[in-house]
C-alpha cells in the first residue's frame, strides 16, 4: 500500500540551534538554510541530496543523554556511513566531537558538542 507521507527532517533539541547546525554542517558538508539566523529557535540543515534534513530546536532546559548509562537515556542517535572510520576520527575531534566508544571494529560512537551520541559506520560505497 502506497502512502503519501515522507520523512522531512530529524529534529534535535539543544541549547543553541545555530551552533549545533554549524557542527553538523561541518561534519556533513551541508549548509544551514539561508533563511535561518543565529538567534532563531529552529535552524535547518539542508540535505543537498533532497532527502531528510537535520533540524535543531532550542530547548533552554536541554540535558544531554548519559550514554551508555540510562540515567538520561538517548531518545535516538544518528549513524553516518563513511568509507574509512579511522580516516575520519581526527576530523571528528577537530570539529568538536567527543569519542565515546572505539571498541567496535566497524563503527565508532561519538558525542556531538552538546552530548547527542552519533556513530560513524564503515560502509561499502558504490
Amino acid at each position: 500500500m502506497s502512502r503519501d507521507i515522507t520523512l522531512s527532517c530529524v529534529a534535535l533539541d539543544c541549547p543553541d540551534p545555530w551552533a549545533l547546525a554549524q557542527f553538523y554542517g561541518e561534519l556533513l558538508g551541508w549548509r544551514i538554510d539561508e533563511g535561518d539566523a543565529p538567534d532563531d529557535p529552529w535552524v535547518s540543515l539542508r540535505n543537498p541530496g533532497g532527502s531528510a534534513d537535520i533540524c535543531f530546536q532550542r530547548d533552554p532546559d536541554y540535558q544531554p543523554p548519559t550514554w551508555p548509562s540510562n540515567e538520561r537515556a538517548q531518545m535516538l542517535h544518528l549513524d553516518f556511513d563513511v568509507p574509512d572510520v579511522d580516516a575520519e576520527h581526527d576530523r571528528m575531534l577537530a570539529i568538536g566531537a567527543r569519542l565515546l566508544d572505539d571498541s567496535p571494529e566497524s563503527f565508532r560512537v561519538y558525542a556531538d558538542p552538546v552530548g547527542h551520541p552519533f556513530c560513524l559506520v564503515r560502509a561499502k560505497f558504490g
